[in-house]
């Protein structure tokens, strides 16, 4: 074989190891954020003092009032156009479009 191919493919298996050891890293990197998250929201509750009835009460009424279950989509105020997000002119715009 070809000694510029066998170099590429040997580049290849080497670039397939880092991002498997990335990869690797990435999901316990996120698993990471996960439990601190968790310990965050319990060290939150915890500090209410909130009885645990009271807050399966709390959070039934927060999940029923979710926008994902309501009739409406949740959006306030009017939808978006594409003129909304339009580059303003100016009067030099205008002048160059006049001369043309």
């Amino acid at each position: 074989m070809n000694a510029k191919i066998e170099r590429v493919n040997k580049d290849i298996e080497k670039s397939k190891g880092k991002i498997a050891a990335e990869q690797g890293r990435l999901r316990d990197l996120e698993k990471q954020k996960t439990e601190l998250e968790n310990l965050d929201i319990v060290s939150t509750v915890r500090g209410m003092n909130i009885s645990f009835t009271d807050l399966a009460v709390l959070l039934q009424q927060a999940n029923s009032n979710s926008p994902g279950t309501s009739a409406t989509s949740g959006q306030v105020g009017p939808k978006s156009t594409a003129a909304d997000y339009a580059a303003p002119t100016t009067e030099n715009d205008e002048d160059k479009e006049d001369e043309e």
